[in-house]
């Protein structure tokens, strides 16, 4: 059996815990006066320094120290944690993650100068007025630490020491648990301690000393109101206290309550399990599900009722299988949404413009996968808004709209897809400009008929941007191509929308999952494919009349409605006749609609997608391929490029009509 590594186990906490950091401190830069964000930006910088120690991270432990204490001086009141402070914890939390990542490089001297600068946001903050000084008051605290804490990397004498800091103390060590020394195992613990306390700290000041202990320790925390009492030697039996200690003691929740069976069970709550472990279990089911459908074809092919049985039931839970791991492997889009807070606050500094994001829809689940591979064309998109689209105070003052521009970033479910739309109220996209661009680079022809969505669709091109200036975030035009290539390596689509003076919106239509989907099976001429059901609409018949009748138009007749369609036949160059009475599989992406001509349609189809050979990899008329119950492989058609196509192929019979 293996075990995970506990350095890795802590980076991957330390992320999770920089993160919340930073969430915190951009809804300080927002709303300064949030006692709540700085008391959570407080226990994060505290539980990271923490646990850098417990692991030895001692530079990041160090380094975060300061932090720590910048925001205990903001939580307390001595200072107002303003845009410069929080910044400057922003510019740390950045090379926290650095040593984090890298604890043996050459950082002192980025670590001073990072600690100059928020030194100075501290200074520059100054101090309000107080009403009072603080006042010292006495505790009596007596804890005790689990019997392994050591074992998993609690040392106790890191508490002790962190109490010391808080004022005044004396410590004494109960040792009547200590086990004979025949017996005794010198990893376990068997101390407890009574610490008696006089500080100006707050209560919760001593709670933090113990916040990534708490759950699992035993502790009493008693506030004295006379001259406080430590016994010179421990009870000889813990059961016995004072009238005033076992009356507060009887205030707070004993060991096996409800209120820590609460925590115990909220921690059980969630299992922690590496990314590799999921993509590895889902291409095991992947080969369940393609030997179910072996399976299935071998028992539609015998007379023998029992394997019927079999194969019914073994399909009915390879389904349940498959549908509970897509479920584990989705995530909400929050994930990807809550790093663009960050950027946008960066980009609004370089820029010096006024700049607020808003998101909507986080809650909205995608596979995993596709959340990873969307962070970086989404980044292109927000920095291309920020830079491009929205305008500068002044202009957007003279154009009568408010002086801060708003990013809109938003996520939806629509049958089978995510729609993620980028949306900005700035100057929207100069279509002159960009035909301009395209003929000088000879994309097109010089007063070439384009619709708008082809025209906007060039901004995509490899090397190709309007910006009339070279800057630090865009204008060499290499950014939309790599948007471009990742959308279309996921199967997704782009629709781009401008309006000169409101604004520009740009929406990419995603598989939800990469892995296992729904398919149509249908055969043309004598090779099966695969049409994602998720783009299915509905299945027609094409007699040989109407398919005659359709020659050299292609269209059929739908409620009131012309939809083109493409033979599958021709596109594929079968070399076949066809069968005597075609199907239309009318598919879908969006508003728009083509019929797939087929010769028949076999039926649905569970779809273990497997990607395409580098040398098939340009093929943009299929996403991948599966492999069928008898062991041949089917290719899985792509609906967004066949409804383009079939798009274009409408435009051409219009204009040549």
């Amino acid at each position: 059996m293996s075990f995970p590594d506990p350095i890795a186990v802590f980076r991957t906490e330390a992320a999770e815990l920089l993160e919340q950091i930073e969430a915190g401190l951009l809804d300080l830069n927002v709303n300064p006066g949030d006692k709540d964000q700085v008391d959570a930006v407080f226990r994060g910088l505290h539980t990271l320094k923490g646990s850098g120690a417990m692991f030895g991270f001692d530079a990041l432990a160090a380094f975060t120290h300061h932090c720590e204490s910048a925001f205990d001086r903001v939580r307390k009141g001595e200072v107002p944690a303003t845009q410069d402070l929080v910044a400057a914890v922003l510019e740390a939390k950045d090379h926290m993650r650095l040593l984090v990542d890298t604890p043996l490089g050459d950082h002192e001297a980025m670590s001073e100068a990072l600690l100059t600068n928020l030194r100075r946001a501290v200074e520059g903050a100054g101090a309000p007025a107080k009403a009072e000084g603080p006042q010292e008051r006495r505790y009596s605290i007596h804890f005790s630490l689990p019997r392994d804490a050591m074992a998993n990397g609690t040392n106790p004498l890191g508490l002790l020491d962190e109490l010391r800091e808080l004022g005044d103390c004396r410590i004494i060590a109960d040792r009547s648990a200590i086990p004979a020394l025949g017996t005794l195992n010198p990893v376990d613990l068997h101390l407890s301690w009574t610490v008696e306390l006089a500080t100006t700290e707050p209560r919760s000041a001593i709670d933090d000393v113990f916040i990534f202990v708490m759950d699992d320790m035993q502790i009493e925390v008693i506030e004295l109101q006379d001259e406080p009492r430590v016994p010179d030697a421990p009870a000889a039996d813990p059961t016995v206290a004072v009238p005033e200690q076992a009356a507060a003691a009887a205030k707070l929740p004993a060991k096996g309550s409800p209120t820590v069976d609460a925590k115990s069970a909220k921690a059980a709550e969630n299992v922690r399990v590496p990314a590799e472990r999921l993509d590895e279990l889902m291409d095991r089911v992947g080969e369940l599900v393609i030997a179910q459908s072996r399976l299935s074809q071998l028992a539609g092919g015998s007379g023998d009722l029992q394997l019927r049985a079999v194969s019914e039931d073994v399909e009915r839970l390879s389904g349940e299988l498959r549908d509970t791991m897509m479920v584990l492997r989705m995530v909400p889009v929050t994930q990807l949404f809550g790093r663009f807070r960050r950027l946008v606050h960066d980009l609004a500094n370089e820029t010096g413009k006024m700049i607020d994001l808003v998101t909507e829809g986080e809650t909205t689940e995608v596979d995993k996968s596709v959340i990873e591979r969307l962070a970086d064309p989404l980044i292109h998109l927000v920095r291309n808004s920020c830079d491009h689209g929205l305008e500068p105070a002044d202009e957007r003052r003279a154009a009568g709209k408010p002086e801060a521009g708003k990013i809109f970033l938003s996520a939806r479910q629509q049958a089978g897809e995510v729609i993620i739309t980028i949306k900005d109220d700035g100057r929207g996209i100069d279509k002159d400009r960009v035909r301009a661009k395209a003929e000088s680079s000879g994309l097109i022809a010089a007063n070439a008929s384009l619709s708008d969505q082809e025209l906007y669709q060039l901004i995509f091109q490899p090397g190709f941007s309007t910006a009339q200036q070279v800057t630090n975030l865009s204008g060499r035009g290499v950014g939309m191509d790599v948007v471009k290539r990742t959308i279309d390596a996921l199967r997704g689509t782009i629709n781009v929308v401008s309006r000169p003076g409101q604004g520009s919106e740009i929406s990419l239509a995603i598989p939800l999952t990469l892995a296992i989907i729904d398919g149509l099976l249908v055969r043309v001429g004598s090779g099966r494919y695969v049409i994602p059901l998720s783009a299915v609409e509905e299945c027609l018949e094409l007699s040989v009349e109407e398919d005659m009748r359709s020659r050299g138009r292609s269209f059929i007749s739908l409620r009131d409605s012309l939809v083109p369609f493409i033979r599958l036949r021709d596109l594929f160059r079968t070399g076949t006749t066809p069968d005597p009475f075609q199907k239309v599989v009318v598919i879908s992406t969006g508003s728009e609609r083509v019929g797939l001509v087929v010769d028949q349609i076999i039926g649905d189809h569970q779809t273990v997608i497997k990607s395409m050979s580098k040398l098939h990899h340009d093929v943009g008329t299929f996403s991948g391929a599966t492999i069928l119950g008898d062991g041949n492989v089917a290719l899985i058609l792509d609906v967004g490029h066949l409804v383009s196509e079939g798009q274009q192929q409408e435009a051409h019979l219009r204009a040549a009509g």
